[in-house]
């Protein structure tokens, strides 16, 4: 029986650990910057809706309150944005012979840039501009003038 010399093979396993724990903090990081990043997507796509139907209910709504909607959720300024880095200068209203029952609201998130918090590759991205166009709605409020019919 041949014996093995352990002096030759002394830091082979320190190798192999720092080559597999590269490999796995890679694709770690890699795992929670996609879930940011999705969960980041989700927020905007959504937070465009919101001011959409917020614009479609509150027909005599300004813009201004629109983008306060958009950013944080609520017509309250003093609030904490729902994204880091999102602000009313990202969002655009476009009124189109908008009224009741017609016309439509356009609520536009442009120019976001997600930010990385990865390690080493600290990085930011431009996410895609993010609209939603509604048709203007009653919802239940009766118009000024009821047509004879």
């Amino acid at each position: 029986m041949k014996r093995i010399n352990k002096k030759k093979e002394r830091g082979a396993s320190l190798v192999e650990f720092s080559i597999a724990a590269t490999v796995f903090l890679t694709v770690m990081f890699g795992v929670i910057e996609f879930g940011r990043a999705l969960w980041t997507h989700n927020a905007l796509a959504d937070a465009a809706r919101r001011g959409a139907r917020y614009a479609v209910l509150n027909q005599e709504s300004k813009k201004e309150d629109v983008k306060k909607m958009v950013v944080y959720g609520s017509l309250d300024a003093e609030a904490k944005p729902i994204l880091d880095n999102l602000t009313t200068d990202n969002v655009d209203v476009f009124y189109e012979g908008f009224g009741m029952d017609v016309g439509t609201v356009q609520v536009i998130i442009k120019e976001y840039d997600f930010k990385f918090i990865v390690p080493i590759v600290s990085t930011t991205i431009r996410m895609p501009k993010y609209t939603t166009t509604l048709t203007g709605e009653s919802a239940g409020t009766a118009p000024a003038v009821i047509p004879a019919g």
